[in-house]
């Protein structure tokens, strides 16, 4: 057949120029990435065979050897092959995977890429973005790939000299799998480049990022004997999963390197649970708690990081049947020595030993992340801020599956509060700090913080020295009514009408009842009600919710989804103490001021909306008012202004 040439996509030819013409501190992670494309090339081999056992007997008398990665050394010109004997490709999946970049996320590394090109550990975004073949590009000035897939008789080759072409052509190979051929650029001594065709180079690569791979890594390495050098097949690497190693034979590097295989990330992660369990039950495996929040997080349909194993045996990545959504952020892996080697997807669900294995790690993640926020506090606090919000999602469990581990998350939670400054408390600290007469935990939820922070029904427990929590993650408003007694303490939400124990209710201030039931019926298609109360310290007016209805929070939320909700009407309560209140109270009782209340009334009720951080129904009404009320307050303070243009 005859040879085709063909394009880049645009973004991979952007791609192309920024591996070639950019300087990285470290181009040794192009082997690391090709021979993580090798080793899932093998994964997959082995699960297609579980799936189509005939393509195996296909082969005829070669059969298909056994999974290899190798590495080789060209013997003439500065030559590398990277094989394996794993799935290989058809044509459709070559321009699909090498010679196309239409996966998501790719402009977003694009964006990364060119803003860390001066950064030391630029090249490690990488593997983030799953463009790892690309990097081969760093170190060589043409790259082939001979391939043949699993099943079919028709090999390919790919070519590319990294000008943004490419060729494709048939090709004749043995065995299915693929070759990366690199025709490398010859090293800079004055830069520091390595040689990558130097045999001990080579060895040193593999053992810092692919030592873990399960898979061994052949290289023909010298050898020297009686008549002097001969070369001689041997595993680069030591092949056994290090989740089957005992942790104190692992050291934190070993660690961090496989976290950022197994997680495609480039910083190493905030902590780790390695488990090992025996008993009826078997399994171990390492999870891993991230740095950073992945893009997807709050989105779907998002991935989640971890991979079953069955006996050293990959079965699949984001298996999500092992940990709930609310733990989605983990990456790692779990090994079992029970589940059946052919198990799906569908039949996992069903499986009660899942259900163990899910049920202990999410006790062994809880106990792990409850000794860092005793242990490291700083650290835990990052933490929080990236997936606090996740973590809560626990809390908000309908059908009760999470119920056995509320009282767990609790402990765990951490919340900004009054006393809390710009840090967090735990609901522990709050509980140990409360002031005495102090009966509940009490919180209030909304958008922003700084909202929060200024809210008029914070006044009353300002001023008895209560402190408050500040609820502002969009999951907070569904959690907080549902949450459980903490440490014999009930959570009370300060828009309820009843939030203050009735004793604080005292007064010798007249009771303005007159100007009360006069706003309950100037206001009456706006609020449900009209109450004098004794909460407030320094506003004139709040509006709260009575125990039937639905916060102001929770009604932007599901306005904010899409769903129809009807207006939902309000207590307003005024406090008696203001100047406001009296003023009103004794323009009204004067007569002839009804008209003057009235206008009040409605910017009273606009004020009280504004100061929840809501958005009131008529924003030009509104300022048209306060215009009124600005003019008439500068005429009554005997403002006599020279005519425009006299004086300065």
């Amino acid at each position: 057949m005859q040879q085709e040439r063909f394009f880049f996509q645009a973004e991979a030819k952007q791609l192309l120029d920024l591996m070639i013409h950019s300087v990285y501190s470290n181009r040794d992670i192009f082997l690391r990435e090709l021979i993580s494309n090798a080793s899932d090339a093998l994964d997959k081999r082995r699960l297609e065979i579980l799936a189509h056992p005939e393509h195996e007997e296909n082969e005829g008398e070669s059969r298909l050897s056994a999974p290899t990665i190798r590495i080789s050394r060209g013997e003439e010109g500065r030559t590398l092959f990277v094989s394996d004997n794993g799935v290989g490709m058809n044509r459709e999946e070559l321009t699909n995977y090498i010679g196309t970049i239409a996966r998501s996320g790719t402009g977003e590394f694009l964006s990364a890429m060119k803003a860390a090109r001066e950064s030391a550990g630029a090249e490690s975004l990488i593997g983030r973005f799953g463009v790892g073949f690309y990097s081969a590009f760093m170190v060589a000035d043409r790259v082939d790939v001979v391939t043949r897939r699993l099943g079919e008789g028709k090999g390919w080759r790919f070519s590319s000299p990294g000008d943004g072409t490419y060729t494709l052509e048939e090709a004749e190979r043995n065995e299915p799998g693929t070759t990366v051929i690199l025709h490398l650029k010859t090293p800079d001594a004055e830069k520091g480049e390595r040689d990558y065709t130097d045999e001990w180079t080579l060895r040193d690569i593999v053992r810092k990022y692919s030592d873990f791979i399960s898979y061994p890594i052949v290289m023909a390495v010298s050898k020297k004997t009686e008549d002097g050098e001969a070369a001689e097949d041997q595993v680069l690497n030591s092949g056994k999963a290090i989740w089957r190693r005992p942790e104190k034979e692992v050291t934190d590097q070993e660690y961090e390197e496989f976290y950022k295989h197994v997680a495609s990330d480039w910083e190493p992660p905030l902590g780790r649970v390695a488990f090992s369990v025996e008993g009826g039950t078997e399994f171990r495996g390492i999870l891993f708690f991230p740095s950073r929040a992945p893009f997807d997080l709050h989105y779907a349909p998002r991935s989640e990081g971890v991979s079953l194993y069955i006996r050293n045996v990959f079965i699949m990545n984001d298996c999500r049947d092992l940990v709930p959504s609310w733990l989605r952020f983990l990456r790692g892996v779990v090994d079992s020595e029970d589940l059946p080697l052919n198990i799906s997807r569908e039949i996992l669900q069903e499986d009660p030993l899942v259900r163990i294995i899910r049920k202990s790690l999410v006790r062994r993640v809880l106990a792990s992340l409850k000794k860092m926020m005793a242990d490291d506090r700083e650290k835990y606090v990052r933490l929080w801020k990236e997936f606090g919000p996740v973590i809560k999602e626990g809390l908000a469990s309908f059908d009760g599956a999470e119920k056995e581990h509320r009282e767990a998350i609790l402990e765990i939670c951490l919340f900004p509060s009054v006393s809390s400054g710009d840090g967090f408390l735990s609901l522990g600290e709050y509980v140990e700090a409360m002031k005495e007469g102090q009966q509940a935990i009490y919180y209030v939820t909304g958008r922003k913080l700084p909202v929060l922070r200024n809210s008029p029904l914070l006044e009353r427990c300002r001023e008895k020295g209560f402190d408050v929590l500040l609820l502002a993650d969009p999951v907070d408003e569904v959690i907080a009514p549902t949450l459980p007694d903490f440490r014999g303490k009930k959570f009370r939400s300060l828009e309820r009408e009843d939030a203050l124990p009735p004793e604080e209710e005292k007064t010798d201030a007249p009771r303005p009842e007159g100007l009360a039931s006069f706003l309950r019926e100037v206001l009456s298609e706006t609020v449900k009600d009209v109450k004098i109360s004794f909460r407030l310290t320094e506003s004139p007016a709040c509006l709260v919710s009575d125990d039937d209805g639905a916060s102001f929070n929770m009604e932007r939320i599901l306005r904010s989804m899409g769903r129809e909700v009807p207006p939902l009407k309000r207590i307003m309560e005024i406090n008696p103490d203001h100047p406001v209140i009296s003023k009103m109270n004794r323009l009204l009782a004067s007569g002839g001021g009804e008209e003057k209340v009235k206008e009040y009334a409605f910017l009273l009720h606009d004020q009280c909306v504004l100061a929840e951080g809501g958005q009131i129904a008529d924003p030009a009404l509104f300022a048209g008012r306060l215009s009124s009320l600005l003019s008439e307050n500068m005429d009554a303070a005997g403002g006599n202004f020279p005519p425009a243009g006299e004086g300065e």
